[in-house]
């Protein structure tokens, strides 16, 4: 049987360190749009950036993100295949629980330049974002639920990792996938025929591929990215989130198109 796509753009505050990431989840959402046909649920909507720390952040967050599980529970409830843009990682604290409640067996594959495994004890910047993973594994209490063991998890393309990160990915065995040679095939061995929920942080691309407000060099091309896709759909697909996708290079700058991404994801978009 053919499952169907359901669309969502949240774009509420996410601990958000400048303005870019909510309206870049509208330009997601428009271009699916126009692709599919089928217009997004919008969650949230944009507001100034506080730029503060993690627990003045998530507090703020928490009446949007609610929201934005409410939504993911009803639409993994009913067995359809989420597409959704997200604006920040932090937005996994969210989304992730409802994963793990809909879908007990499945990996979720996070394509990050960073390994969002902190805690707030254990982070350096206090970064909301940087805890995203670490909420719904049961590494601290974001108030938005766990269940998402970290055995489930699988980093592709993370570059840049905190000691106290690097150590729950020792402590763990979580797979670690860098770019090298055999990407898709290191990929479809972590997958080990699991349903795959895919979190995409656009910073995992390489630096002037798409803007993203920590991008580093040495990140995944978009024909790398494709491949990986190739292998995910490969594998029943419970859906994917788009974070980080900034709408333009610069604050007043032009619009960004988010073609080329949705081009690479095109093997699990279709």
């Amino acid at each position: 049987m053919t499952k169907s796509f359901a669309y969502t753009v949240f774009q509420g505050r996410a601990g958000d360190h400048n303005d870019l990431a909510m309206p870049g989840a509208g330009a997601i959402g428009e271009a699916l749009a126009r692709r599919t046909g089928l217009a997004p649920a919008v969650i949230g909507k944009p507001e100034p950036a506080l730029n503060t720390g993690w627990h003045e952040e998530l507090n703020a967050a928490l009446p949007a993100l609610r929201q934005l599980q409410a939504r993911f529970d009803d639409v993994l409830a009913g067995g359809a295949i989420s597409i959704a843009a997200t604006s920040r990682c932090a937005a996994s604290l969210a989304t992730l629980p409802a994963v793990a409640r809909h879908h007990p067996s499945a990996c979720v594959v996070w394509f990050d330049s960073h390994g969002d495994l902190n805690t707030p004890q254990g982070s350096v910047s206090g970064y909301l974002g940087g805890m995203a993973i670490a909420g719904p594994a049961g590494l601290w209490d974001s108030g938005l639920g766990a269940g998402l063991g970290l055995d489930r998890v699988i980093l592709v393309g993370s570059r840049d990792l905190d000691t106290f990160e690097q150590e729950v990915i020792d402590t763990h065995g979580i797979p670690l996938i860098k770019r090298g040679n055999d990407l898709a095939g290191e990929l479809r061995k972590a997958i080990a025929g699991r349903p795959v929920y895919v979190h995409l942080d656009c910073d995992v691309l390489d630096l002037g591929i798409v803007p993203a407000e920590f991008a580093t060099e040495g990140g995944l091309s978009l024909a790398e990215l494709t491949a990986c896709c190739e292998v995910i759909a490969e594998h029943p697909f419970v859906g994917i989130e788009i974070a980080e996708f900034q709408y333009s290079w610069e604050p007043g700058g032009d619009a960004a198109s988010p073609a080329p991404l949705l081009d690479a994801l095109a093997p699990i978009l279709a």
